[in-house]
């Protein structure tokens, strides 16, 4: 019976039963929606996007973070679910590095430090405490530094106004607005060691 079979009647046949199955792929005969029934819904489906900076070096490359639950209003925070370079951004153009690409852990680890902690004279731990009991510990500490070694003159006795027992690093992935004022407030308070992230 094959062998009655002409070429062009195989062709056709073969012709057919292709545009079936494609006709069927394509939903006509319910098979298509079993196929989309089957994939799974897009992972970044009801996220809020947030644009950062990557915590890391100091190049300061753009992240774009993804978070579901998040509600403003209620004073929620979401749960951060996905990151990714942010492409829009001049540093780094939507690229990551290894550290940059492994910020999710980063984020979820547990041994995050995720609020201030201080270690008491004589104490083998650190203790958690308030920002603002932090932020005035480190403003009390600082003024009894400079308080204490703070050089208004030199041995010539010219003014010099030097405070070299306490020095600051600032951060390189900031603005550059951001960059000036830390600047100016730290020689202002006569501090000669001042170092950037940048060169660590």
């Amino acid at each position: 019976m094959l062998k009655d079979v002409s070429r062009r009647q195989f062709l056709g046949t073969a012709g057919a039963g292709v545009a079936g199955t494609a006709i069927g792929a394509f939903g006509f005969d319910g098979a298509g929606e079993a196929l989309a029934a089957s994939i799974r819904p897009f992972k970044l489906e009801g996220t809020t996007e947030t644009r950062n900076t990557c915590p890391y070096c100091s190049v300061g490359c753009g992240v774009i973070l993804y978070s579901k639950g998040a509600d403003k209003a209620a004073g929620k925070k979401g749960q951060l679910v996905h990151l990714e370079g942010d492409p829009d951004h001049p540093t780094n153009k939507g690229t990551l590095c290894p550290k940059g690409s492994a910020l999710l852990d980063f984020v979820k680890a547990e041994t995050r430090t995720k609020e201030p902690m201080v270690r008491k004279p004589g104490s083998n731990k650190w203790e958690p405490i308030s920002w603002d009991a932090a932020l005035d510990r480190i403003a009390r500490l600082m003024k009894d530094d400079r308080d204490a070694n703070f050089i208004a003159k030199n041995k010539d006795g010219a003014t010099v106004n030097r405070w070299i027992s306490t020095g600051f690093l600032a951060a390189s992935a900031t603005t550059n607005e951001t960059a000036w004022a830390t600047y100016k407030v730290v020689r202002s308070a006569g501090m000669l060691v001042f170092d950037n992230q940048a060169r660590v």
